[in-house]
């Protein structure tokens, strides 16, 4: 059954592939490279390591899937549960407007995924929707850098319809923006470098979601550091301990995840040390995610175990307009 579900899925993405070809890269006669960010679901014993799952026919979500607008990529996936069933949400690089708006997908498993429609769009670009449920309300604090802000939705009628609920912090750039409830605040980590080195990690908090936010006195936490700097996904709260996760974008963007335990914060104290000597995830030298990963959502199932979405890319070459190959089989 399982290798039926694999070839199904394959055959699927082949045949819109030559139904939709104006969502491949544009042929030319010379070689042009460019690169595809697709969504996978990972296993692991604990949440600090994790593997492709022999049941799971990865990449789970990619640009053919998504059948509204059409897409160049899909990535940064964040998921939640609500009454038995998976809800995940993710950038959707949108090549007709050329902005990221977010999608929606859902499962009954975790496992087998169904792409349902694009759920929040706004002028600029949109990516990272980091969501999260608080007070029986749900909430989405997706990236936009551009709009100068981080700025927090709320779910009118979950999942399908959101509205700006506040502006939280304004300035100049903000990136993947990572919110957590710890010791009775909110935190929210945020990369901030404007000369796009994703090197600059700030730290903001909160006692109430809608009130006033702070700079932290020890922020920035990380600066200079592209390799720790900039977030990867949620943030946990594991036996009042809190562990970060961080893209290691050296010695380019989106190479691997790094997790980190902060082990004192307090409205004047921060201090992290990072777990294991490796990455969380990394790219597989192989297939969809062959180049690299940047991104992990954590959740701890009823059998012990963590189920993740992540993402990762590959590297593409078009030899011409009539000889398309893959670098990442």
């Amino acid at each position: 059954m399982i290798l039926v579900d694999r070839a199904n899925s394959r055959l699927k993405r082949f045949v819109k592939r030559l139904l939709f070809p104006a969502m491949n890269p544009p042929p030319g006669n010379a070689p042009k490279k460019w690169e595809e960010w697709s969504i996978g679901i990972y296993i692991g014993a604990t949440p600090f390591h994790f593997t492709s799952p022999d049941n799971v026919d990865n990449p789970v979500l990619t640009r053919e899937d998504v059948s509204d607008v059409p897409a160049s990529f899909v990535a940064d996936p964040f998921m939640m549960r609500v009454d038995r069933t998976w809800y995940m949400f993710f950038e959707v690089m949108n090549c007709g407007n050329s902005r990221g708006e977010i999608g929606l997908a859902t499962s009954a498993d975790g496992v087998k995924w169904t792409y349902q429609q694009i759920v929040l769009t706004e002028p600029f670009h949109l990516s990272y929707p980091y969501v999260f449920e608080w007070m029986n309300d749900y909430y989405m604090i997706p990236e936009t850098h551009k709009a100068g802000s981080i700025r927090l939705y709320k779910a009118r009628k979950f999942p399908l319809e959101w509205s700006l609920a506040k502006t939280l912090i304004s300035g100049p750039r903000f990136s993947d923006s990572s919110i957590v409830r710890f010791a009775e605040k909110w935190w929210l980590f945020t990369e901030t470098d404007l000369t796009i080195k994703f090197s600059t990690l700030r730290l903001y908090y909160a006692d109430d979601l809608m009130g006033r936010w702070y700079e932290h006195p020890k922020s920035p936490i990380v600066d200079e550091n592209p390799r720790i700097a900039r977030p990867a996904g949620r943030v946990l709260v594991l036996d009042e301990r809190v562990v970060r996760y961080a893209q290691d974008c050296y010695p380019t963007y989106g190479m691997q995840v790094r997790a980190f335990e902060v082990t004192e914060l307090t409205t004047t104290k921060y201090r992290e040390r990072e777990v294991g000597r490796g990455s969380i995830i990394t790219g597989s030298g192989v297939g969809w995610n062959r180049n690299g990963m940047h991104h992990i959502d954590p959740h701890l199932m009823e059998n012990g175990k963590w189920i993740a979405c992540v993402d990762g890319w590959g590297r593409w070459i078009s030899a011409g307009a009539k000889d398309h190959q893959q670098l990442t089989n």
